[in-house]
């Protein structure tokens, strides 16, 4: 049996016992922890009332067209007869058509920016990919349209005659065995605009993708290639792993800008006002283009409408980020960067 005198001898004395650690925070602490605060409610803020903004000012139109504003392709608000089905769907088609474009481009000018450019023309190789994401829209637009357009109908027909058993590259009235067959049908398409913001954000994620990539662990990168693997592997086995958050992040970031490009659409795309999945052909449309479109001369009721149609872009931006947030915090960059 355990005797009064043992059991006294076990326990732990009371001074022994860990004790509770005061931490002290400086002003200088302080200060910058009340900045960061402030400002991402700021943000949250901002995005608020921009919401509430367009929501207040399109509640008229959505009154009136109830459910049938996410149903119908027309655009007559002033008939009673309107939607944003078709200029929604023409706003991914053309998105989704520069994020296929501009991802790979972004991941290629990052590994070499970051791996394999030689220290002397790094930096200017950065200061020039940066100084593209510089460029204002209006100027690609136009470069677009009057450059790059012309350049481009020939490899959309070529893809339109080889490639026509897949639906969304099949052109309507486009016969590849006339040799008369006018390229116009390829003008003004989905297809160009979207290599027009192609280039508009592949500077921008090819940054976000650099700086991901510049940070993978050394050690790693020194054992895989003591191990004997090439520079390649190394990239593949290290490089690449570790810097999917970054590659989600700045396509994702890419994806945004696209959704929301405005002015170099809107110079670009002939507007048609109903769902046209075929990216090679005549006639695309957008959100941003159709406000740009339409907001002059518009009515107070139609301008109810696009402030609706805003709103609507403005909802798929807010879930398009917080997804890529979400699958970002699960790659391991993401975590190493929020931690």
């Amino acid at each position: 049996m355990t005797t009064d005198s043992e059991a006294s001898a076990v326990r732990v004395p009371s001074e022994d016992r860990p004790r509770k650690l005061a931490t002290s925070i400086d002003a200088q602490d302080r200060v910058f922890r009340g900045t960061a605060r402030i400002g991402g409610t700021l943000v949250l803020l901002i995005m608020s009332l921009v919401g509430a903004f367009l929501l207040l000012q399109g509640y008229t139109a959505i009154d009136v067209a109830g459910i049938d504003f996410l149903t119908t392709e027309a655009w007559e608000p002033n008939g009673g007869n309107f939607g944003i089905i078709a200029v929604l769907c023409g706003t991914f088609f053309i998105a989704i058509t520069a994020i296929v474009i501009a991802t790979p481009l972004a991941i290629g000018t990052g590994l070499y920016i970051s791996e394999y450019a030689p220290r002397g023309v790094k930096r200017g190789l950065i200061a020039l990919v940066d100084l593209m994401a510089a460029i204002p829209s209006v100027v690609y637009g136009l470069w677009g349209a009057f450059f790059l357009q012309p350049l481009i109908l020939p490899v959309s027909q070529w893809i339109a005659t080889y490639f026509s058993w897949i639906p969304i590259f099949r052109v309507t009235g486009f016969d590849p065995q006339d040799p008369l067959a006018s390229p116009t049908v390829f003008t003004a398409s989905s297809f160009i605009a979207g290599i027009v913001v192609a280039l508009m954000i592949a500077p921008i994620a090819s940054s976000i993708m650099r700086e991901v990539f510049s940070q993978a662990p050394l050690g790693e990168r020194e054992g895989a290639l003591a191990l004997g693997s090439t520079r390649w592997g190394m990239i593949t086995s290290v490089v690449l792993p570790f810097g999917r958050g970054g590659i989600i992040g700045g396509t994702m970031l890419g994806l945004g800008r696209a959704l929301g490009e405005t002015i170099a659409v809107y110079l670009i795309i002939s507007p048609v006002f109903v769902i046209q999945p075929r990216i090679l052909e005549k006639g695309a449309n957008s959100i941003s283009a159709l406000i740009a479109l339409r907001y002059g001369e518009a009515s107070p009721f139609e301008l109810s409408a696009l402030m609706a149609a805003g709103l609507a872009l403005f909802l798929v931006t807010l879930a398009v980020n917080f997804g890529a947030s979400a699958v970002i915090s699960r790659s391991r960059s993401g975590a190493s960067s929020e931690a």
